[in-house]
This record gives C-alpha cells, sequence and structure tokens, in this order.
C-alpha cells in the first residue's frame, strides 16, 4: 500500500502532524509512519531567482539596465536552505508514495511556500490540501478526515504568485532606480511606501500646526458638573468673552430646562482578528506589530491553545457552536470563576448570538481559545498577557449586553445655556471580566426634573490649548493600513519593521517619526507609488484573484507597466538628495567616506558609501544575549587584554566571560576518528594509543 507524503511549513507542526499520525520513525529530514512520511519546509525554500541569475550584467546596479522585467518570472532554491528542499527532492523519488498532502499554514503565503516546493521538485502525482485553523489533535485529525482538492485552491496560489512577482518587480527596480541614482540604500515598495507617506503626512500636519487659546466655562452642581454651550460648541474663543459670561452667572441659579434620559446597550465585543489584536496589545502592552504576531505564533504551534493567528476575520461559522462547551472546559483550569456559570446556566451557549456569520469568514474565522487544556505556569510573561486578551474577548460573548442610562439636561443660568450630560450603569455585563469597571459599578444615580432648580457652588473658567493630532502609535498605524487595504494581517507587521531598518522611520516613546532619509525617499517617489488609495486597489485585486473573481495575466501586464513608468520617472528626475548620516571617517579600504547607520541590536555601524567596496565596521560594542544582573539589560561584549568580558552600558556593571570549551561538531568527531584510524600519523600519548586500540578492536568484533 502506497503512503502520502505530508508536507509542513515548519518542524515543529511537522512534528505534531507526524504524532498525531502515528509516525514514529524520526529521521533528520522527515518523520515516517505506516502510511505517512511528514516532512517540512523551513518557511519559505524557494524564491524569485535575482536579476543576476537571469544575467551576470545586473549583479552590477546600473541605472542604465533598468527596468528588468523577465518575460518569466523563475524560481530557485534557497541557499540557506538548500539541504531541507534536496531531502524533499529525494522524497519525491520514491516509488511508494502515492499522493503529496499540502498542510502548509492556512493562507495565501502558506499555500506559495507548498506550490513552488512542488513545482521545483516536479511532482506530478495526485496533491490534496489539508486547512485546519488550529493545531489540536483533534482539529489535525478532523483535517485529515476532509481533505480536499489541492486545485480548489489554485486561484488562491495565483494571487500569492501575484503578489510575490509585484512586489520583485516594483519593490526590486524601484529600490534598485533610486539606490543607484543617488548613491544612497533607499528601499521602496508597492505597501511600504505609502504607508511611510502616511506617517510624513502626519508630520506635515503637526509641523504646520499653530496652537490657539480657547476657554471653556463650567458650573460645579456638587454632584456633577455642567459645561457651558452654544450652537452645539463649547469653546470660547476669546478671553473677553469667556470672563463676561462667568461674571454674568457668578452668583445666579441653574433651572433644570429640559431632561432626557435613555436606556443604552453596548453589544459585547467581537473576539480578535490578528490587527485588532496588535492594535490592542500596543496600546495596553506597548508590543510591536511583529511582537505580537510572534507571541501568538508561539501559542498556536507550540501550545495549540488558539486558533490560527493570521486571520482578518472577526466572526464565527455556525458550526463551531457545538465545541463552545470544550473550548470552556479547557480554559477552566486558568478562568474558573468566569467559566463555571456559563457551563452550568448556559450549558456553553453564547449570548452574542451575532458573533455567528458564516457570509463574513473567508479562510479563517475569528482568533479564539482551541480545546486544548492550558497550563497557564507554562507560558511567559508576555505569552500569559496576549493569551489574556484573547481569552477575556472570547469569555465576552458569554456574557449579557452592557446597561447603561444615559441622561442629557438642558440647565438655564441667566440665559446662558449649560449641559449636563451623566451615565449611570445598570447592568455591568460582558465589562464584569474588567475588574476596573466592576469598581465604578457604585456610581449613584441623578435625579431631575424640568424647572427644577439647582444651586451652583462654583464657576470655573479654563483656558486651554489647541493640540495637533499626536503622531501614529503601530496601533494608529495598524488602523489606518487596514482602512486602506494596504498589506494584510499577515504582511502589516513586517511592513513596519522594513520601515525601521531602512531608516524611513524611528521609534521614539512608542510614537513613529519620520527620519530625514524617509522625508527625501518620499520626495523622490511618484505620487501613485505612495499613494495608500491605489496600492490599496492592488490588493483588493489580489482577493479578487484569489476568490477567482480576477485575471492574473491582467494584474501583472498592469504591474510591468507601472514598473516601467516608475523607473523612467526617476531616470528623468531632477530631484536633489543629501545623504544622511556622513561622518568625518574614511573607508580604509577604498577612501571613500563612512556613513553611520543602526544595527538591528541598536548599536552603530560605519558603512562605506562604495557599494562596491562595502567596508563595514562596528562603532559601539556588540550586544550580547547575557543579561545585567541588576537591570536585565544585554550587555555590551568587549575584547579586553584578559580576554573577552561583558559591560552593562545602563549600569556598568563588568563581568568577565566563562572560558567554556568548544564542542564538537560532527565534522570535528570524524576527523578525530580518522586520526585515530590513521597508522602513519603518530598520537603521541599512551591514552591516544589506548584509545586506538579500543576502537582498531571494536572494528574487528564488527
Amino acid at each position: 500500500m502506497s503512503k502520502s507524503l505530508v508536507l509542513a511549513e515548519k518542524p515543529s507542526v511537522a512534528r505534531e502532524i507526524a504524532r498525531v499520525l502515528g509516525c514514529k520513525n524520526a529521521n533528520r529530514h522527515f518523520i515516517e509512519g505506516d502510511h505517512y512520511v511528514v516532512t517540512w519546509a523551513l518557511g519559505h525554500l524557494i524564491e524569485l531567482k535575482m536579476p543576476e541569475e537571469y544575467d551576470q550584467k545586473y549583479k552590477t546596479w546600473r541605472l542604465e539596465d533598468l527596468p528588468i522585467i523577465p518575460d518569466k518570472m523563475e524560481i530557485k532554491p534557497i541557499k540557506q536552505t538548500r539541504a531541507q528542499y534536496q531531502a524533499i527532492k529525494n522524497l519525491a523519488q520514491r516509488k511508494d508514495l502515492g499522493d503529496l498532502i499540502i498542510a502548509t499554514d492556512a493562507g495565501r503565503e502558506g499555500e506559495l511556500v507548498a506550490r513552488w516546493i512542488i513545482e521545483k521538485i516536479n511532482w506530478h502525482k495526485p496533491v490534496k490540501r489539508l486547512w485546519v485553523s488550529s493545531q489540536t489533535d483533534k482539529a489535525i485529525r478532523s483535517g485529515f478526515s476532509q481533505l480536499k482538492p489541492a486545485k480548489s485552491y489554485d486561484k488562491l496560489y495565483q494571487s500569492a504568485v501575484c503578489r510575490s512577482e509585484a512586489d520583485w518587480l516594483i519593490g526590486l527596480n524601484i529600490s534598485r532606480a533610486l539606490t543607484t541614482k543617488y548613491n544612497d540604500s533607499l528601499s521602496a515598495g508597492r505597501v511600504q511606501t505609502p504607508t511611510l507617506s502616511m506617517i510624513l503626512k502626519r508630520e506635515e500636519v503637526i509641523r504646520a500646526f499653530q496652537p490657539q487659546p480657547y476657554w471653556t466655562l463650567h458650573i460645579d452642581l456638587g454632584q456633577c458638573t455642567a459645561v457651558w454651550q452654544k450652537d452645539d460648541q463649547s469653546r470660547i474663543q476669546a478671553r473677553e468673552e469667556a470672563e463676561r459670561l462667568r461674571q454674568k452667572v457668578t452668583g445666579q441659579e441653574a433651572t433644570v430646562r429640559n431632561v432626557v434620559t435613555k436606556v443604552k446597550h453596548e453589544k459585547q465585543p467581537l473576539p480578535y482578528d490578528l490587527t485588532e489584536l496588535q492594535r490592542d496589545a500596543n496600546r495596553k502592552f506597548g508590543f510591536s506589530a511583529k511582537k505580537t504576531l510572534n507571541v501568538l505564533q508561539n501559542l498556536y504551534e507550540r501550545y495549540k491553545i488558539v486558533t490560527y493567528p493570521r486571520t482578518d476575520s472577526r466572526y464565527l461559522t455556525r458550526d463551531i457552536a457545538a465545541t463552545m462547551p470544550d473550548r470552556l472546559k479547557a480554559i477552566s483550569s486558568a478562568y474558573g470563576d468566569e467559566v463555571r456559570p456559563i457551563l452550568s446556566q448556559q450549558k456553553g451557549k453564547v449570548s452574542a448570538s451575532f458573533v455567528y456569520n458564516d457570509n463574513k469568514v473567508s479562510d479563517h474565522h475569528a482568533l479564539i481559545p482551541t480545546e486544548e487544556p492550558v497550563f497557564v505556569g507554562d507560558l511567559s510573561e508576555d505569552e500569559r498577557r496576549l493569551y489574556d486578551l484573547i481569552v477575556r474577548r472570547f469569555l465576552a460573548l458569554f456574557y449579557p449586553e452592557y446597561t447603561y442610562q444615559s441622561m442629557r439636561a438642558e440647565l438655564a443660568v441667566h440665559g446662558e445655556l449649560f449641559i449636563l450630560k451623566t451615565n449611570t450603569q445598570t447592568e455591568l455585563g460582558f465589562k464584569k471580566l474588567n475588574a476596573r469597571h466592576e469598581e465604578s459599578s457604585t456610581s449613584s444615580r441623578l435625579h431631575l426634573q424640568k424647572g427644577m432648580a439647582l444651586n451652583i457652588k462654583q464657576v470655573i473658567q479654563k483656558e486651554k490649548m489647541t493640540e495637533p493630532p499626536a503622531r501614529f502609535s503601530e496601533a494608529d498605524l495598524l488602523t489606518k493600513m487596514e482602512q486602506f487595504g494596504l498589506g494584510t494581517p499577515a504582511t502589516r507587521a513586517d511592513i513596519i519593521e522594513k520601515l525601521l531598518q531602512a531608516e524611513s522611520v524611528e521609534r521614539v516613546n512608542g510614537r513613529l517619526h519620520p527620519t530625514a532619509k524617509g522625508k527625501q525617499l518620499i520626495d523622490l517617489v511618484n505620487d501613485s507609488l505612495k499613494s495608500p488609495e491605489l496600492t490599496a486597489q492592488w490588493e483588493q485585486r489580489l482577493e479578487e484573484i484569489a476568490k477567482g473573481n480576477g485575471s492574473p495575466s491582467q494584474f501583472m501586464e498592469k504591474i510591468r507597466r507601472q514598473t516601467e513608468q516608475l523607473v523612467r520617472e526617476v531616470k528623468e528626475s531632477d530631484h536633489a538628495y543629501k545623504m544622511q548620516n556622513l561622518t568625518g571617517s574614511k573607508c580604509p579600504e577604498c577612501g571613500s567616506p563612512m556613513k553611520e547607520v543602526r544595527d538591528r541590536d541598536g548599536g552603530r555601524i560605519l558603512v562605506c558609501i562604495n557599494r562596491e567596496c562595502g567596508f563595514r565596521k562596528r562603532k559601539d560594542p556588540k550586544l550580547s544575549n547575557k543579561r545585567c544582573r541588576q537591570c536585565h539589560k544585554k550587555m555590551e561584549m568587549h575584547h579586553g587584554k584578559a580576554g573577552i568580558y561583558f559591560q552593562c552600558r545602563n549600569c556598568g556593571i563588568i563581568e568577565k566571560a566563562e572560558q567554556t570549551r568548544k564542542k564538537a561538531d560532527k565534522r570535528e568527531t570524524r576527523r578525530l576518528l580518522n586520526k585515530l584510524n590513521s597508522t602513519s600519523e603518530p598520537l603521541g600519548n599512551s591514552l591516544a594509543d589506548a584509545l586506538k586500540n579500543a576502537f582498531n578492536t571494536h572494528q574487528d568484533k564488527d
């Protein structure tokens, strides 16, 4: 009987699938069982060829060679992971393998990872698709019992190819054009450039902002405060007018002119999608979008306690309803007080039935806990905090709506209008999950009636200044990117990181500031490339291709024409550019000026501006993974006369590096064994002779 070759995206996922399928014979590159051979990629194993692999002349960057638009885009194995690719290729030659099951992440990029491997290994046997939203044993078994033909996802694959080729054509050509023309490392792309443009537009608004003073007038009624208002405006533009009004109402009595009371309901919030979770984690914990995704991926892959992370939906399909009791039981060890009433009184039935909407779920439903039992003690602090957000948002579905009484009263004071607004909680509902709301649940209710006279204890005049909009936090930027359809939930974090690494943007106190380099870059590119609206249209067309409603060939033809136009405009541009971060240092190799850049660990590096030279050296000591015992920050690594030592930049603490013996790797082990077996090379000591004799005796017995 033939076996199935299962292709997972990562080794960790492959091991879990192999365990569930009963595969126990582990090899360096795969795990085999009676019916399945489970292997894995390491993320992408295949990538698009670089320009120099089409023609060696492209190895040297020249403006006159652009644009580079191959007639047919070709793919190749990634050099660093070629061993794993070769192992999969060798497996594909086995006669006992009858079909291949794609078990990569259930999304656009996961489809591309698998399909490019399948194409490159020349697999011509049947291909099936595993499509699961969680990594629990139950989900994996259920998924393998409902495998679908891979051709059902052909449109998704075509969309992924279009995305990858479009990014290559536009990103590579425009970045090369800008870099060669202005002799500086300048990175542009169809998503990162409009994202940068939004940051810069906000900066322009802030820079142009002129603060203006204004005044507000309040009356203190004891239990509450009312604010002066005219024509729906509470701001008073002139100090004299504010002072005149203050004197007019001082010593007067307020009369209730009108009272409107309403009972209002706030629905339970929907569960998280990836972008909403990244926003909340940024606001509450200061997590970057990338950090949130990395922590979340660990909760999904390693602990299997949350569903598929890269989802863009906040709704659930109706078939999920039957699994709710099991999901609640799984989290009961950590959230027993919240879960027990739901299971005993509601039998696990949600109160917010509107969460079930099959029409609003495409590939994956919202992010919720799985049926896998959770052991909170196994999680790191960051994992616990993120998991807690997901669970409490999930539990909110089982609680009633939040209900409160809203009152708006109009008060007349000597011919002037003051507005009094109060909200009084009547039913906390799902907000019981948040202790801070429980603390505020004791607010007293104010009873007002039309015609009632109220004593004014104090008249308060406040002077304020208008304020510019704040610079974007990552949460704000994610909202803007989602609003304009820039990128996908899976790619937005990487886009922000690219802008930071390219030094177009920098983080300052949790806010994103454009750099001088970023400001110049935006001036150098075409308006269409920095337009969120146009790039959003491209992303929308990719979605249409994935759903079978768009033409891949037409999309790519438009991208090629766009690439030609954008490169032509860079060539013809007469914009001036000033290289940033130049230092007084000269390159020791070629004598060119050196510029200062930031490394990923935050250290400073001096880089030669001559790209053909490429010399670089550290200006700051390298940060190690060793943590300071006092402040717990990473320590610098230094080389002194006594050897390597670590120093904390923050505390000044110095620790000598422990001398550790080098572990022999496989190559070193083979070398030593060969040395032991060699009769021509004397070993020179009795221990070595004894080892050699023992080794030879062992071989003779074999």
